[in-house]
């Protein structure tokens, strides 16, 4: 006699999550997802941002994993080139994703590994249903700010830009005619001079040194007024602007020593974030120190250099800055009693650290209130 086939039906079918882990690339995304560890894993590619097939997949996957139709779905990607669009798009098709950085996933310590999506997107999906599952080891998630906050980051970080092209390009145009022993002032009336300008021997610059000097030149006003453009623009947000970053703009350009280039820096890339306490703002920022303890061993590595190397970069500038214009403050108190006897070696590694102590305080400054201890105020700052 032969035995019915047991039919699948909704109360069957588990109301678990299903896990997807996503491999993006330019032109495809590969999806890696399961119901849980220990459950098979199943992968397939779509087109790169197709909500069409990323919701036929979704609901396959689901079947696939034996699932009820209203299952929850979980997903993660790497932080990269795509930023947080994806993100976004997934969020608006109900799939609850988190944004994880690349440096924190744990990686095989073998010389030579292999490396492919596959394998990439098996092991996302795997180390997410751990982290969800409460590991929270396995990797650091990124916060994703909103869309209005991601934008505004968008003019400070082109001043930034143009300001180091414009660096750059300087330097080309002196290089080039150091070459040639020529020392010209880049002044308006550049390509004037240079036209009459003479060589180490007393010979005029030859013509492709001139052609090449002179297309730079131009290069570098056209830089010059693209900056001068969007400083102009970030002027007149600060003075205007009722956004919440350019009202910290106007607090933070109170205090002597800031700049508003800075200023803008640290109100779009630090203080719109959602950091609670002082070592997310070091880690943020790579000021944080990285210790080597083995045995017997014990050194120190120096900071990570991780996080937002512009930002660090600018709060060294500033810190020279303000040990200069804040000298009663108890900040550039310290750094004197500690590095301020010492060699320029030791003086550099002093600024380093004072930079991380800056950063905080006015971190602190900005979202409390609080004037760093010892701090002076721009003359008619309230």
């Amino acid at each position: 006699m032969r035995t019915a086939k047991p039919r699948t039906d909704e109360s069957s079918l588990s109301v678990g999550p299903l896990y997807v882990g996503l491999e993006l690339s330019t032109r495809e995304w590969r999806f890696a997802y399961t119901s849980g560890l220990g459950a098979r894993r199943w992968q397939t590619v779509i087109p790169a941002g197709d909500r069409v097939r990323l919701r036929t997949v979704l609901a396959q996957a689901k079947g696939r994993c034996g699932l009820v139709a209203t299952a929850p779905v979980r997903s993660c990607y790497e932080a990269g080139r795509d930023a947080f669009w994806p993100h976004r798009l997934l969020e608006a098709e109900g799939v609850e994703n988190v944004v994880v950085d690349s440096s924190s996933i744990e990686v095989s310590r073998r010389a030579r590994r292999t490396k492919t999506d596959r394998l990439d997107a098996e092991k996302l999906v795997t180390m997410l249903v751990r982290w969800v599952l409460g590991d929270g080891t396995v990797w650091h998630v990124v916060h994703v700010p909103s869309a209005a906050v991601e934008a505004a980051r968008h003019a400070p970080r082109t001043a930034a830009t143009l300001t180091k092209e414009r660096t750059r390009w300087r330097n080309r145009i002196h290089a080039a005619l150091a070459t040639r022993g020529v020392r010209l002032r880049l002044t308006g009336d550049f390509p004037a001079r240079l036209a009459a300008a003479q060589q180490w021997d007393g010979t005029p610059v030859p013509p492709a040194v001139q052609a090449r000097v002179l297309l730079e030149w131009g290069l570098l006003q056209q830089i010059e007024a693209a900056r001068r453009t969007v400083h102009r623009t970030l002027q007149t947000a600060r003075r205007a602007e009722p956004s919440a970053a350019a009202a910290t703009v106007r607090q933070l350009t109170q205090l002597r020593s800031i700049g508003e280039g800075f200023a803008w820096m640290l109100a779009t890339e630090v203080c719109s974030r959602d950091l609670r306490n002082r070592r997310q703002v070091g880690a943020l920022t790579g000021f944080t120190s990285t210790h080597y303890r083995s045995g017997d061993v014990a050194r120190d590595q120096g900071i990570s250099r991780a996080g937002l190397a512009a930002v660090r970069r600018a709060a060294v500038e500033t810190a020279w800055v303000w040990v200069k214009w804040q000298p009663a403050s108890e900040l550039t108190q310290w750094y004197l009693r500690r590095f301020g006897q010492g060699g320029p070696a030791q003086r550099r590694v002093g600024i380093v650290a004072l930079a991380r102590k800056l950063v905080i305080a006015l971190w602190r400054y900005a979202r409390e209130g609080t004037v760093p201890a010892g701090a002076m105020l721009r003359a008619g700052a309230a």
